[in-house]
């Protein structure tokens, strides 16, 4: 009986795909960052926030999405560059589409790009992009026990942003026991609680983004 490991072979092709594009997104000295969440937990409101927060910094996005511009026209009114990719109906970017979407980016002078993936916390976190940084949204009324239902996706991200903070009041969440849940998962994951809409520990966030954006210009080449 023939066997053949197709899935274990696709990862691979992935894998290449997505070292070569990481080393080429550095010497252009631009930063992508993989931003990963469920449906509705405020990836467009977060990098809305972040553009307004970081007005020296060039910004664009690659808006990943079954069908519509939405998102893309709301980031491009606040005068960053978007591209709006339709997956298909696929449920998670991999590294040949994310490359295909940064060569649509008019301009290579950037210094974040943001590639702001399908709403699943399940495919997205089992595909290398070629991001040189991956970061998760976690929303308050989404619930504290989502790292004990969705582990990869914890551990296989940098940063984890709980969004909505503003929300608390009225839902049974416990962010401490959110934070010590992820930490189990991924002791090396920076955790930052804001609200988008109010502004609450988005300065934390965004120095942490400048801090790896200079990193990533001033690092070695090759991959991260």
């Amino acid at each position: 009986m023939k066997v053949i490991e197709l899935h274990a072979s696709v990862t691979a092709e992935n894998d290449r795909e997505a070292d070569a594009l990481r080393a080429e997104m550095r010497r252009q000295g631009t930063l992508l960052v993989n931003l990963m969440s469920s449906p509705g937990a405020g990836k467009t409101t977060l990098l809305s926030r972040i553009i307004r927060e970081l007005p020296d910094t060039r910004i664009a996005v690659l808006e990943a999405d079954i069908e519509s511009t939405v998102d893309a026209e709301r980031i491009e009114a606040l005068g960053a560059e978007a591209v709006q990719v339709h997956t298909d109906g696929m449920c998670h970017m991999d590294a040949g589409m994310t490359w295909e979407s940064v060569k649509a980016l008019e301009s290579g002078a950037y210094d974040l790009a943001f590639l702001e993936n399908v709403g699943n916390l399940i495919c997205p976190a089992e595909y290398d992009t070629g991001a040189g940084l991956s970061m998760m949204i976690l929303s308050v009324p989404e619930g504290d026990d989502k790292p004990l239902k969705y582990p990869l996706m914890f551990q296989k991200s940098d940063a984890l942003v709980v969004t909505k903070l503003d929300a608390l009041p009225w839902f049974d969440f416990d962010l401490e026991k959110c934070k010590e849940r992820a930490k189990k998962l991924n002791p090396g994951l920076s955790v930052f609680p804001v609200s988008a809409k109010t502004g609450e520990g988005m300065k934390a966030l965004t120095d942490w983004l400048l801090e790896r954006m200079n990193e990533w210009k001033t690092g070695p080449q090759g991959t991260v």
